[in-house]
């Protein structure tokens, strides 16, 4: 794991769905080659079912849980075991637009990356709704991944 040498941030959404996972791999070529950290954000709010039946409709610690195993997947997934570059993880109940913008608005943060769209909604939007918010009311750039 490298250092933040930029001494900033890319935040990035993720929830698990092949969309979110373009834009972390994106966020985190970006990351190795401007030196910044990344910071991987999952949201969750209750009741939620995105993650399939096993997942209960109450229990805050379960969810928080199943989010936590989510987003270290993910992160393994497109990082590997040991990245390349510094990412630090965070687990936030909320909405996952609100929690995004709040992550954003951070002080050291210079870009938000999410996908076109994540595990919810309409397949053949172009946009989510997340997405779309975020890139209307973010306090930085936003980078939306779309496709390969």
């Amino acid at each position: 794991m490298t250092s933040n040498r930029s001494g900033q941030a890319i935040v990035v959404g993720v929830d698990g769905s092949e969309q979110s996972r373009r834009a972390l791999r994106w966020a985190v070529l970006q990351a190795g080659l401007t030196g910044d950290v990344v910071r991987a954000v999952i949201a969750w709010e209750p009741p939620f079912t995105g993650w399939g039946a096993d997942v209960p409709a109450s229990g805050e610690k379960a969810m928080n849980d199943i989010a936590s195993r989510v987003l270290a997947e993910s992160v393994e997934k497109v990082a590997g075991a040991e990245p390349a570059v510094e990412i630090s993880t965070a687990v936030v109940r909320g909405t996952p637009a609100q929690v995004l913008l709040s992550a954003a608005g951070e002080e050291d943060v210079v870009l938000l990356v999410v996908g076109s769209r994540g595990i919810g909604g309409f397949t053949g939007a172009l946009l989510g709704s997340v997405g779309q918010h975020c890139a209307q009311h973010a306090p930085c750039p936003v980078l939306i991944v779309r496709g390969r």
